[in-house]
């Protein structure tokens, strides 16, 4: 085992190197390949960390370098915009009168958002003070859960959703998220926010994936649910053909905008 303080420099560099080359890595993971203790990697990240070179999150580190790190909101939103906008108007078309409907924290989702504005005939349940501020002035009734603010997504996420989550039925959840592939379904950089999505799509009777064909192929850190948990994918005429036979191997009708 690599455990000699005089060494802790180079380990930390290998520790950086793999962190980098899978774009994430969890501490065990980490353990394992470097032969130290959990205690060990836990300091190391921390001082990696303290000198910008890896991001830390629950369990594990994402490279700064990796495209698997989530930007920040307005960035997100700037990313493939027409893509999104079409999505969200092939989702709002599913929206029927009586709809009670949840909305995701993501960006597409947020299209979505504008879209419902004047839908005075539906209850809206979202995470996303986004969201709510698009909906604050007229249009669907809105329930705001509650919970821990998640800055980087400007969502409120945790144990404490379950509170009202617990509590309500949805007709349509309308998701968005960071990864998609066939065998790890959707993921997301952080765990209680994955935590939240899967208190959601639990109470939904059908569960919309809203997702433009950049997010496919990508793995993130926290796992948000399984293929057999989405009933829908939107998304657009650039996703892989061999994900998209698997996603519909797996029961999950696709709509390609």
């Amino acid at each position: 085992m690599i455990q000699h303080k005089d060494l802790a420099p180079e380990r930390q560099e290998r520790l950086r190197d793999i962190v980098r080359e899978t774009g994430i890595a969890r501490v065990d993971e980490l353990c394992e390949r470097l032969g130290v203790s959990p205690a060990t990697v836990r300091r190391d990240l921390e001082a990696l960390e303290t000198q910008g070179r890896i991001r830390r999150v629950h369990g594990g580190a994402l490279s700064i370098e990796s495209r698997l790190d989530e930007p920040l909101f307005d960035d997100k939103a700037e990313m493939a915009s027409k893509q999104k906008r079409a999505i969200a108007e092939e989702a709002a078309a599913l929206v029927q009168p009586g709809d009670t409907v949840y909305l995701d924290g993501g960006s597409t989702v947020l299209e979505l958002a504008r879209l419902l504005r004047t839908r005075s005939d539906i209850t809206l349940v979202t995470n996303s003070l986004r969201a709510t501020i698009e909906l604050s002035g007229s249009g669907p009734e809105v329930i705001l859960i509650g919970g821990e603010l998640r800055r980087r997504s400007q969502t409120m996420v945790g144990s404490l959703t379950r509170l009202i989550l617990s509590q309500i039925h949805l007709d349509k959840a309308f998701m968005g998220t960071i990864g998609l592939t066939a065998k790890e379904g959707t993921t997301t950089t952080d765990p209680n926010e994955a935590f939240t999505k899967e208190l959601v799509m639990k109470q939904a009777t059908e569960v919309i994936l809203l997702s433009d064909s950049s997010k496919a192929g990508k793995v993130s850190f926290a796992t948000t649910g399984t293929l057999e948990d989405i009933d829908r994918l939107i998304t657009d005429d650039g996703l892989d053909p061999k994900l998209k036979t698997a996603l519909s191997t797996k029961g999950i009708d696709i709509i390609l905008t």
